[in-house]
């Protein structure tokens, strides 16, 4: 897909399940949306997804494929449907919620209600990422106490407490971002610096806070409550 910039593409389809008009919400997409009937091969190319999985899609009853001779082609409504689709397995949505979503969507009376909805369950999946983001955080301190030793009889907590590091703006800065899931290559970008760069910093973060690599350092600091749990 091209990395052009970005346009709102508004549709408005017809429901094959009940004739009367579904308004989807603004997607946004690198491209406008073809208008023409799309043959599957550029449909999966669009949307860089296989085959298969239109197939899938098929089945689910999300999308439908029609027949232009012995070609499967795709209509205005599904390459519509479809951008909607692809939007939310972007995020992991699962097949479930965006067949509820559609059922949803079907209800709206406008495109800001239709707009309120996908909102509506965008959110929904942003407070579940967030949930899991905080289990791993847990999961990543109890693996760290599990892997400290501990010495003196003392307890682990407490040791690690005593030995806070003192961390420079631009390592607590990666630290945060390390802690938020970032890659070494999206910290790189956020903080427009260059991958050896990224990578010293974060090998500087590792021994302050005495890990061994940077999955341990998060949970370290989120031990020590540098970084937010």
């Amino acid at each position: 897909m091209s990395n052009g910039p970005h346009h709102l593409h508004t549709v408005a389809i017809q429901s094959g399940k009940t004739g009367q008009e579904t308004i989807l919400p603004d997607i946004a997409t690198a491209r406008e949306l073809p208008r023409e009937p799309v043959a599957i091969a550029d449909m999966a190319d669009f949307f860089g997804v296989t085959h298969r999985t239109l197939h899938f899609y098929e089945e689910k009853g999300l999308i439908r494929a029609s027949r232009l001779g012995l070609m499967r082609v795709y209509g205005e409504r599904d390459v519509s449907r479809m951008a909607v689709i692809n939007a939310c397995r972007e995020v992991g949505v699962p097949i479930s919620v965006i067949q509820d979503l559609f059922e949803t969507l079907s209800t709206a009376t406008s495109k800001t209600e239709a707009n309120l909805l996908f909102e509506e369950a965008m959110l929904a999946r942003q407070r579940e990422l967030a949930a899991n983001l905080s289990t791993l955080h847990r999961q990543l301190q109890q693996i760290n106490l599990l892997l400290t030793p501990e010495d003196d009889g003392g307890n682990v907590s407490t040791q690690v407490a005593r030995k806070r590091p003192e961390l420079d703006d631009i390592e607590h800065r990666c630290l945060q971002l390390m802690a938020e899931g970032y890659s070494a290559i999206r910290i790189g970008r956020t903080l427009e610096l260059r991958s050896d760069e990224v990578q010293a910093i974060e090998r500087r973060v590792a021994e302050k806070l005495g890990a061994q690599n940077r999955f341990q350092a998060v949970a370290k600091a989120v031990l020590l409550g540098i970084v937010a749990n």
